[in-house]
């Protein structure tokens, strides 16, 4: 049933005692597969390159977003210049990793990057931390979404069961993993299905948002800054609310070697994606605000469903459904680039050796999609949707910004590098600086839950030393690793 990845590690006898932990062949490096073996296929054209951004990064994050930033800026002026300035952000964050995506062309994203400028202990912990934290607590935060949101229209007159919520929660993330397991192809079309069902929910808040401007709907606009001041300790939040409704522009590179001509789509993938996204997003807050006052938007569990439900009528029905739709492509999309970076990492032996296996006949990383199942569902029976939020922007923005601070040291370390998309160097300097600027601030505002995320972050560093480095391990440890 499982085979063997073609694509092998090679050894380069610089990194670690009795392992085979140098730099990863690329798919496109023309060296032959073994014979008898698969590989994944590049499947990923432009179109679905676009799909898998879009379509991760529309997911729960604006429909959930707008009530954390402006809890946290305290105005609905500040709020909108949140969402700005994250999309901005956003954008050079995303041209960091087209550049990366261009110049070292192997999937696994932020694991692959930190390999190869960092060496391997980072890039451990990183893939560590993935694996404990932020994938189950991101898709957990998403699946949640999807769950209050399919079951809306069924309870328009009372509170949703928050145990309903968390079944059908349950069912749809594993419906996720089954289709992702099953075929690469059939994942990928319904993500192009899913993405033009989230163009659709988005243009149903922003259309009705701009006829009412039209109307000269504006009184809640009047005095837009007025309100609580944003504070110190409420702005690294509000920032992190934001960047989490923007995440996903990092996900095509996680598969980069699936993707067709990657120097000229994973760019273009990702510089469309980011103008529709951006625009789109400060477009629909806009559009809330014509329609529902700060302090009404503040008291809503939905705040789509409120909106529709004051313009639309009995049309206010389809808009839930089409936000579970969104939510439900942005789980495909997370896992589907998520799975290839444990993929990587089992390639290098820094994870269990059955991660790098292909399914023979469905051509798709089958161990690495169902080894996140039972740790999301941990997160979802077991945490605070917005608790989730900020546990998992800590380590997720911090790897992010080592990531990119990456670019600028390969810059000086590898001049020779060919790099066909190169950005200007303030990009990757500004952007880096911001994401570890939040984690600081981060650990202040909620030290609790960043605290949390900080300390098993640092469990990374004994796990490699036990895991990777110690060589002198017993045989039953060794199996038990697929070693």
């Amino acid at each position: 049933m499982l085979r063997k990845a073609a694509v092998t590690t090679v050894s380069n006898g610089s990194y670690l005692q009795g392992q085979a932990n140098g730099r990863l062949p690329s798919l496109d490096s023309g060296q032959p597969a073994q014979e008898g073996k698969v590989v994944l296929k590049k499947k990923v054209t432009l179109l679905r390159g676009i799909s898998i951004i879009i379509g991760t990064i529309i997911g729960a994050g604006i429909f959930i977003s707008p009530k954390g930033i402006l809890q946290n800026t305290g105005s609905v002026g500040m709020s909108l210049t949140v969402w700005t300035v994250c999309g901005i952000l956003s954008l050079f964050g995303a041209l960091c990793y087209a550049e990366l995506g261009t110049c070292i062309k192997k999937s696994g994203g932020h694991y692959t990057y930190i390999l190869e400028a960092f060496g391997p202990l980072p890039a451990f912990v990183r893939v560590w931390v993935e694996l404990l934290i932020i994938r189950p607590a991101a898709t957990a935060v998403i699946s949640l979404a999807f769950g209050r949101y399919i079951l809306e229209p069924f309870f328009m007159q009372c509170e949703i069961p928050e145990l309903a919520i968390k079944l059908i929660t349950a069912v749809g993330i594993t419906l996720v993993m089954v289709l992702n397991s099953t075929s690469v192809s059939w994942s990928a079309r319904i993500q192009i299905f899913l993405t033009f069902c989230k163009l659709v929910a988005i243009l149903i808040i922003i259309v009705p948002g701009v006829i009412q401007l039209i109307k000269g709907e504006t009184r809640h606009f009047k005095n837009a800054f007025a309100g609580n001041d944003a504070s110190v300790m409420g702005l690294p939040l509000a920032f992190y609310s934001g960047m989490y409704a923007y995440s996903g522009w990092f996900y095509l590179n996680f598969v980069t070697e699936e993707v067709e001509n990657p120097e000229k789509n994973i760019p273009l993938a990702i510089c469309i994606s980011m103008i529709i996204v951006t625009v789109g997003y400060v477009l629909t807050n806009v559009a809330y605000f014509t329609t529902i006052s700060a302090g009404e938007l503040l008291l809503s569990k939905a705040v789509a469903v409120t909106f529709a439900e004051r313009l639309m009528g009995n049309f206010s029905l389809a808009v839930p459904v089409f936000v579970a739709l969104s939510c439900f492509g942005s789980m495909n999309g997370g896992i589907f680039a998520v799975s290839r970076m444990f993929f990587v990492a089992s390639r290098e032996g820094h994870l269990p050796e059955i991660l790098s296996m292909i399914h023979v006949r469905k051509h798709t990383p089958l161990p690495a999609v169902i080894v996140l199942h039972p740790l999301t569902m941990i997160m979802l029976f077991n945490g605070d949707l917005y608790s989730l939020l900020n546990f998992l922007s800590f380590a997720r923005w911090l790897f992010i910004g080592l990531v990119v601070a990456g670019l600028i040291y390969l810059r000086y370390k590898r001049p020779d590098m060919p790099r066909p998309f190169k950005v200007p160097l303030f990009i990757p300097a500004l952007f880096s600086f911001t994401c570890l600027f939040m984690v600081a601030l981060s650990l202040y505002s909620d030290p609790v839950n960043t605290g949390i995320g900080f300390a098993i972050t640092l469990t990374g560093v004994p796990a490699y030393y036990l895991f990777i480095v110690w060589d002198k391990k017993p045989k039953w440890f060794r199996k038990l690793l697929g070693k």
